[in-house]
């Protein structure tokens, strides 16, 4: 698998913003959909926002509308959450995936199984607000 590499994570005051970024190198980037999902303690693992590169068509959550922005360098060959009005209920462990396909639906976490060698999940970056 093509890996990913996530970073950004890291202390912030709630009402705060934060950035997270999910670089992979060597990837083509078209026809892809770039996710976020995350996984608070105890909770099942949810779909925050997702990107698809054929059409730039972005897709979020309804707890984190307006307040959290995915967008995407092809010339970093990396895509990022950008994070603002951060709420205690926004803590969790953020994961960065990419499919090799459209964008699945956020709220279907298994149809971002990895399908191909070219689709990624990234270790997770805790974000503490």
């Amino acid at each position: 698998q093509v890996p990913l590499a996530e970073s950004g994570g890291g202390s912030v005051q709630a009402g705060g913003s934060l950035s997270l970024s999910c670089a992979a190198s060597g990837y083509p980037y078209r026809g892809y959909c770039m996710g976020w999902f995350r996984q608070a303690s105890g909770k099942d693992r949810e779909g925050v926002a997702a990107i698809y590169t054929g059409s730039d068509s972005a897709y979020y959550v309804d707890s984190v509308k307006g307040r959290f922005t995915i967008s995407r360098d092809n010339a970093k060959n990396s895509f990022e959450l950008r994070m603002d009005s951060l709420k205690p209920e926004d803590t969790a462990t953020y994961y960065c995936v990419t499919v090799s396909r459209p964008c699945p639906r956020l709220n279907t976490p298994e149809d971002w199984q990895p399908l191909n060698y070219l689709d990624a999940w990234g270790q997770g970056t805790l974000v503490p607000p």
